[in-house]
């Protein structure tokens, strides 16, 4: 029972950054001069797109998973800290929790792993 919890675990962490990552494509332009009104250079999209999609495809699959979660764990801080760290909007302020609290559940699946239904638990043999 607790292999598929886990697996629930990663499909529930891993889709929100799947779809994010896709609709980064769709709207590259606007997203781009979102992270240069943030300060952040918008040239980093590619991988910010890369790291989303490619690092929730790892989590979903369980492959590699430890260090796709410790990477989207420290992409969810990040984007929390340069994103949502205006407190007086109440909308960022439970953005930023969320992204914190994202980030936990990707530390947790960094200390537990992928479990038994996984690529990573076929490849330990």
């Amino acid at each position: 029972m607790n292999n598929a919890i886990v697996l629930v675990a990663r499909l529930l962490l891993g889709h929100i950054f799947l779809l994010a990552g896709l609709s980064k494509i769709t709207g590259y332009a606007g997203t781009q001069g979102y992270m240069e009104s943030m300060g952040v250079p918008g040239v980093l999209l590619p991988l910010v797109i890369a790291l989303e999609i490619g690092g929730s495809l790892a989590v979903i699959l369980g492959f590699f998973t430890r260090w796709a979660a410790l990477l989207l764990s420290g992409f969810c801080l990040l984007a929390a800290l340069i994103f949502h760290r205006n407190f007086s909007d109440q909308m960022q302020m439970i953005m930023f929790m969320k992204n914190f609290a994202i980030a936990g559940g990707f530390l947790l699946l960094y200390v537990q792993g992928a479990g038994a239904y996984s690529i990573d638990a076929k490849r330990a043999g």
